[in-house]
């Protein structure tokens, strides 16, 4: 028998998780009403959110004062499943995937103990990058509960580029050797290199003029861009994460039926040091 909990707090999970030792049957831990933004520092480029938080609605609450999380996922993963899986698309050639943009996380470890790590500041260094740690973590050393993310001001303008060629190898290597700063890249074979710019207008006018390729108008050629990124994924979160439990195995953050790559030795040490018990399978 199965029973659903759906918190609406860092408390309410940790005992849930808790009392997931003391119960004969399942518990299906959802993060879905973790969804608020908890703080938001526009003078900083900072904002604390919780896990269950669509990138989508983060970006579009952080578009009213001209601001984003430089993430591009495909498809609209929460802050958590983004951590988790250290999810990143082509934006992360100028900033990086999900494990550069945080700095700072809490999360609730198998036995209900709530820990934290990081601040509220892009040059915190104070106590263990627990931020580092959960990433691609995939569900295995905790719940993750809230992230405190570094953002990025939205640009005045953005232009795309495709750069069409026999040759892929030798065309990025031109690129990547110009003084070309996109601030996206993708490779879609066989012959097409695509290209963001962004910025001021005047900077982004000038690095297409640079660039020789055909401009794009439309961000149709990103939409390919992220189906084809989709496809390759050996693992896509859900829509709704969440934590599964079932009796005799143990909590389990829920995908879809594709296999998961290998987990490395190390990694299963560091598990099995935070999870000793085999809580989070």
């Amino acid at each position: 028998m199965q029973s659903v909990f759906e918190p609406t707090s860092v408390a309410e999970a940790a005992e849930a998780l808790r009392a997931a030792e003391r119960i004969e049957i399942g518990r299906t831990l959802v993060t879905a009403r973790l969804d608020r933004i908890l703080e938001h520092e526009p003078g900083d480029l900072t904002c604390i959110v919780e896990a269950g938080l669509r990138l989508s609605a983060l970006n579009a609450r952080l578009a009213e004062h001209g601001q984003m999380l430089a993430l591009d996922p495909p498809g609209d993963p929460t802050i958590g499943a983004c951590l988790a899986g250290d999810l990143s698309g082509p934006r992360r050639h100028r900033y990086g995937a999900m494990r550069d943009l945080v700095i700072g996380v809490t999360v609730v470890l198998a036995d209900g103990t709530i820990a934290s790590s990081g601040g509220k500041v892009v040059k915190n260094v104070a106590g263990y990058d627990l931020g580092k740690l959960f990433s691609g973590s995939r569900g295995r050393l905790g719940l993750i509960a809230r992230v405190a993310l570094r953002l990025h001001p939205r640009p005045a303008a953005s232009a795309t580029v495709v750069v069409e060629t026999d040759d892929l190898r030798a065309a990025w290597g031109e690129i990547h050797r110009s003084q070309l700063t996109p601030s996206a890249v993708d490779v879609l074979p066989p012959e097409r290199i695509a290209l963001l710019f962004e910025g001021a207008q005047a900077a982004v006018d000038r690095q297409v003029e640079t660039c020789l390729g055909a401009r794009h108008p439309d961000r149709s050629v990103w939409d390919e861009s992220a189906a084809r990124q989709a496809n390759r994924r050996p693992v896509q979160f859900a829509w709704q994460p969440c934590l599964l439990g079932r009796p005799g195995v143990g909590l389990a953050w829920v995908e879809d039926e594709a296999p998961e790559p290998p987990w490395p030795l190390l990694a299963e040490r560091v598990r099995a040091a935070f999870d000793p018990e085999g809580v989070f399978t």
